[in-house]
């Protein structure tokens, strides 16, 4: 059902990538809001305050042909970056720049962190040998400061998504706060700055060349490929959370790429890349060439392919110098010296101490800015949510194409499976019991159970229902030819009694990725699962809520249901599924919440919901729209 799905979902997305663009006309009424919204999913709108950068060179190593500062600034008060410039020797006039960002190699030796700058240093030590001034900076996941870049990958912290916050966002500040700082060097020619890094640095080089129009040329290096790539192939499984922005405008990477052009830009790839393949790459450059044409300016758009995996080698290095040399020192030349090490980590480190006021460490705690239980709610915080959480719903109502599975009598009790479409290729099962005699109930109660609770349910329905479930026990663990204790029976027999005794209708639905539908018990199979729900501008929890919106629909289409009152009922993480329906359906009548969550990092992980609401404000909301009651005790139906 997933793979089905994830494909479904990511042709849309490609199929709208820059469609809308058939003129430059068109281009430029739109650039300004594509880089407006790229800025938004990473966290960069508004661009926080450029405060003093407090830069400080801590020494200077010296070599033959160029010097390296050691050097630290604050791209943000307490969020250090730290770096290396290299300066060649001789300068007579203000020379060009490069802006290097380097990508996750790391640098560790007995406990301490040198700085991936420390890896890529050949790439300085080339620039600088070659007349250009050059600043190499660390990130925050492989730098000085070791930050985390792994959040969702390894982490488990689905709360980033929540507050819309991705490492990608950090990264693209401090390479803008790296281009102010190059900027205030008088031996820098301000109109000739370039931008290039590998893999990881590949990535940044495109956040920061998209981002920044003072980058007058970019080289990236095995940095970008499409969701197709991604999602349908596969390779997100591959790349850490710095790779991609929040998704909030459900872009394929084209539309990024874009707003590089019309500057030179150079795509550079190996053709053996297993986390960028180059048939991605390749389709990438193909919608990319088509913006450069409509500026007329096919000639600044090259793709340099090279033999080789995701490797930095010698081949791969040689048409970035020769791209830079080409626009930023008017004409290629011949490339004689060879991009070596010079220097061993430990004369490259800027820190011996480092400092105690730093935010690099645990930016993700307080980056972007989120909303506090103290603040008003938004007026306009539906219509807010809505657009920035779950955009991925569907705009309208769809056909559910309602079947009942199975529908069988036990002790008095009719119990009864239908499956309903909650989105193309996402089949899903609702289960119903009720008095078998029942014709006018008084209230229909939808219970979304989490783990515990759905396994709790199939063990008390087992004496009835062994055969029907198979599929359902055997997902769950439950062996469906153990023994039935007696006091399973009767306790299965109570819960008949209360049924027959209660005119009402009793609902149990378990949403996508759970029950019938779970994706997998394998817990790195499900991380890579829910992150690419991610890379569609999506969540897990974020289309779940969708599906139990999609059940109440499906409820109120039975003839026995129409025109009853409904209830939810919630534990736990589902509690919070069930508040925020309750947001967007009408008519329900009371629901029940158990253990509802008080933090954004306890409640599931709906996207940028932290940047405009509280738990606690979802709540309020809830309970303007219905009753709401909070369960001390988990209980249940």
């Amino acid at each position: 059902m997933f793979a089905r799905y994830f494909e479904s979902e990511t042709k849309r997305l490609a199929k709208a990538d820059l469609a809308d663009i058939k003129t430059l006309d068109d281009w430029n009424a739109k650039k300004d809001t594509y880089r407006r919204q790229l800025r938004e999913m990473l966290g960069l709108d508004p661009l926080p305050k450029r405060t003093p950068l407090q830069t400080k060179t801590t020494g200077v190593v010296q070599h033959d042909e160029f010097e390296v500062r050691k050097l630290h600034y604050q791209s943000s008060p307490g969020l250090y970056v730290t770096g290396n410039l290299y300066v060649p020797k001789k300068l007579t006039t203000p020379a060009p720049a490069i802006l290097y960002v380097c990508g996750h190699g790391q640098v560790r030796i007995d406990d301490v962190n040198y700085g991936n700058k420390a890896h890529y240093q050949h790439h300085g030590a080339w620039f600088a040998r070659n007349g250009y001034v050059c600043l190499m900076i660390d990130t925050i996941q492989l730098g000085e400061l070791a930050g985390i870049h792994h959040g969702t990958y390894r982490h488990r912290m689905w709360w980033w998504n929540s507050r819309g916050y991705t490492p990608a966002g950090v990264e693209a500040w401090n390479g803008i706060r790296a281009l102010d700082y190059l900027e205030s060097l008088d031996f820098v020619d301000n109109s000739r700055i370039g931008v290039t890094g590998r893999s990881g640095g590949g990535a940044y080089s495109w956040w920061i060349a998209t981002l920044d129009e003072r980058i007058k040329v970019a080289a990236p290096v095995a940095g970008i490929t499409d969701l197709q790539n991604h999602v349908i192939d596969g390779v997100v499984d591959g790349h850490c959370d710095c790779m991609f922005q929040v998704n909030t405008y459900r872009w394929d990477f084209g539309q990024l790429a874009a707003l590089v052009a019309p500057r030179p830009l150079l795509i550079l790839n190996t053709d053996r890349d297993a986390i960028f393949p180059l048939d991605g790459v390749t389709r990438l450059h193909t919608k990319i060439a088509r913006i450069y044409d409509l500026h007329d300016k096919p000639q600044n758009l090259g793709l340099a392919i090279t033999p080789g995996g995701h490797s930095d080698s010698q081949e791969l290095r040689l048409p970035a110098f020769n791209w830079f040399n080409k626009h930023l020192k008017n004409g290629s030349r011949p490339i004689t010296k060879v991009a070596t090490k010079k220097f061993s980590p430990q004369q490259l480190k800027v820190f011996k101490n480092n400092p105690v006021d730093e935010r690099t460490t645990t930016i993700h705690d307080s980056f972007p800015q989120i909303v506090s239980d103290e603040e008003a709610v938004d007026p306009m915080l539906l219509d807010v949510i809505r657009q920035k959480s779950f955009a991925a719903w569907p705009s309208g109502n769809t056909e559910l194409n309602i079947r009942k599975a199975w529908n069988v009598v036990h002790d008095g009790v009719r119990l009864a499976a239908y499956d309903f479409d909650s989105q193309p290729h996402v089949r899903l099962r609702m289960y119903i019991a009720n008095k078998a005699d029942l014709t006018t109930p008084k209230a229909v109660h939808i219970e979304i159970p989490d783990k515990f609770g759905w396994n709790r349910y199939l063990k008390l329905g087992l004496p009835a229902l062994a055969e029907q479930w198979s599929k359902e026990l055997k997902l769950a663990g439950v062996d469906k030819n153990a023994p039935i204790s007696k006091k399973l029976q009767a306790k299965l027999a109570r819960q008949m009694k209360f049924i027959r005794e209660h005119p009402e209708v009793y609902v149990t639905f378990m949403p996508r990725g759970t029950g019938l539908s779970q994706l997998t018990q394998n817990e790195r199979h499900l991380t890579q699962a829910r992150r690419r729900f991610m890379l569609l501008g999506q969540t897990l929890a974020g289309q779940q809520a969708l599906d139990v919106r999609q059940c109440i629909r499906a409820t109120r289409q039975l003839d026995l249901c129409k025109g009853i009152p409904l209830e939810l009922w919630g534990y736990n993480s589902t509690a919070s599924l069930v508040a925020v329906v309750t947001l967007f359906e009408d008519n329900i009548h009371t629901i029940h919440l158990h253990n509802y969550p008080q933090t954004d990092k306890e409640q599931p992980d709906y996207l940028n919901i932290s940047r405009f609401a509280t738990p606690r404000h979802l709540l309020e909301l809830a309970k303007r729209r219905t009753h709401v009651k909070i369960l001390k005790e988990r209980g249940g139906l």
